[in-house]
């Protein structure tokens, strides 16, 4: 089961014009609430841009969730498809979680009434999975995954999650189900972005690992940070999948107008200062996940070709401030850390960063493992050029046909100044690590540096699988050469 990683408390749900760089933001939203977003200015949500928002090509954002209130004033118009996996209707919303992440990625902006949505090009792609107890099977989240990839999905937010402990596999809620959904989107060019969940639905707090889906490869971890930019409390601290981090205390945000009705006397009917007492000061990752998912609909707005890599490569490192006792965050040392990942999300660096150099892709991805994960290297390739990352990407893999007799000689170089691994694996490998994968190493060059090389005799006929690791935090480009 997994469960919406809502908030510290009850509910389970859980080429434009640029503004010049250190001047004051000349786009301010004219929408009376969004004063109250206070995370629209600590994200620099719209300081790129001066006098008004260019005009850009919408991009679809899957919303994996409770659902949305399709009547919201600030939501009208914004929904390109919606479908229930758990009966009713997706435009409706029980809980409000769903219309609460919606309102922060895609409230209409600048049209004189309620608060500002911070990826203005987003149409939005609802899957409601939540069940009425605001539990969510890991089957249905797999299901809405490849729903929203068929109706062109570009970014998924997942402000939800499933405990994870690599130390306890009682308290470990990995699903093969729920990677291959991920696997699945990520192939067919969708950037993946999860919460890491909150450490009170953990066993203990704080907690040292971030939650599934957050914790697979491809997927755009996001911890929360205070107002005053500390680490939150109850933000699940991971030193490889916490990747980013954004606002997720005291957030202003949308809300179903049926939840907001039960206080008539309020005047912000439809937001959360009229709702709950766990929205009026809402808190968790689940609500600062939304702000990056809205600020990779921004870049692919912008740059439509960008491949999404690229997009989680330009985010967390050209589009975030690192957080360290300068910045607020007193726990926080120089550096990608545990508790913020690259540092705070900086929209306006990340949208800069377009006019520059991109960094390289990955055409091949996902290849994480062996089986059924790894890349088929037809006969005629004898030379790829790919990319390893130590926190997003450490391994990849290419399942390739040898005839018993045939010599193979494998051949990695890079990525430059970082230390690889080269392994050749036996038929029958299902994954390349564990216990399963014992005994079935054939050939392997590892070590410091990133040059290596084997040579292998094949004495049976079959597909076997050729690994490139990376052993060394960095990221980068290599080459692998084949011959057989």
């Amino acid at each position: 089961m997994r469960r919406a990683l809502l908030a510290t408390a009850v509910a389970t749900l859980l080429s434009p014009t640029l503004a010049v760089a250190g001047a004051r933001p000349t786009f301010i939203p004219n929408d009376p609430l969004a004063p109250k977003q206070y995370y629209l200015a600590q994200d620099h949500a719209f300081d790129a841009f001066s006098g008004s928002l260019p005009p850009l090509a919408p991009v679809k954002v899957a919303i994996i969730d409770s659902g949305i209130d399709g009547s919201h004033p600030d939501l009208k118009g914004k929904v390109y498809a919606a479908r229930s996996f758990v009966g009713g209707s997706a435009q409706t919303d029980e809980e409000g979680h769903g219309t609460f992440v919606a309102g922060e990625i895609a409230a209409s902006i600048n049209n004189d009434q309620g608060i500002a949505g911070i990826a203005f090009p987003a149409e939005l792609i609802v899957a409601k999975i939540a069940r009425s107890d605001a539990s969510i099977s890991v089957r249905d989240e797999a299901a809405a995954i490849r729903w929203a990839v068929g109706r062109g999905a570009q970014v998924i937010n997942l402000s939800l999650g499933g405990l994870r402990n690599p130390r306890n596999a009682s308290e470990d809620t990995y699903s093969r189900v729920e990677r291959k959904a991920v696997d699945y989107a990520y192939r067919h060019g969708a950037v993946l972005v999860a919460a890491v969940g909150n450490s009170d639905d953990a066993p203990r707090s704080p907690w040292p690992w971030a939650s599934y889906p957050a914790a697979l490869p491809h997927v755009i971890g996001v911890s929360a940070l205070t107002q005053s930019g500390n680490v939150a409390s109850f933000s699940n601290r991971d030193r490889v999948y916490n990747d980013i981090s954004a606002p997720g205390q005291g957030i202003f945000s949308s809300l179903p107008l049926a939840i907001t009705k039960l206080r008539p006397s309020c005047i912000d009917q439809g937001y959360s200062d009229c709702g709950p007492d766990e929205f009026v000061h809402a808190s968790g990752t689940s609500f600062a996940a939304p702000q990056v998912t809205a600020a990779a609909a921004v870049l692919l707005a912008m740059r439509p070709s960008l491949l999404p890599d690229q997009v989680s490569n330009i985010l967390e490192r050209d589009g975030t401030t690192d957080m360290n006792s300068s910045d607020g965050c007193n726990q926080c040392p120089v550096g990608r850390d545990q508790y913020t990942g690259w540092g705070r999300l900086d929209i306006a660096k990340a949208v800069a960063f377009l006019n520059g150099k991109l960094p390289p892709s990955d055409r091949l991805e996902p290849n994480d493992d062996a089986g059924s994960y790894a890349a088929t290297l037809p006969a005629a390739v004898h030379r790829l050029t790919a990319t390893l990352d130590f926190w997003d990407d450490r391994v990849d893999v290419y399942r390739i046909r040898l005839v018993a007799g045939q010599r193979l000689r494998a051949t990695l170089r890079g990525p430059t100044g970082l230390s690889t691994s080269l392994i050749v694996w036996r038929p029958g490998t299902v994954r390349v690590e564990g216990t399963r994968s014992r005994g079935l190493r054939a050939a392997q060059s590892t070590g410091p540096g990133p040059t290596h090389r084997v040579a292998y005799r094949v004495p049976t006929t079959g597909w076997y699988y050729v690994e490139a690791k990376l052993g060394s935090r960095g990221f980068g480009s290599y080459a692998l050469s084949v011959s057989r």
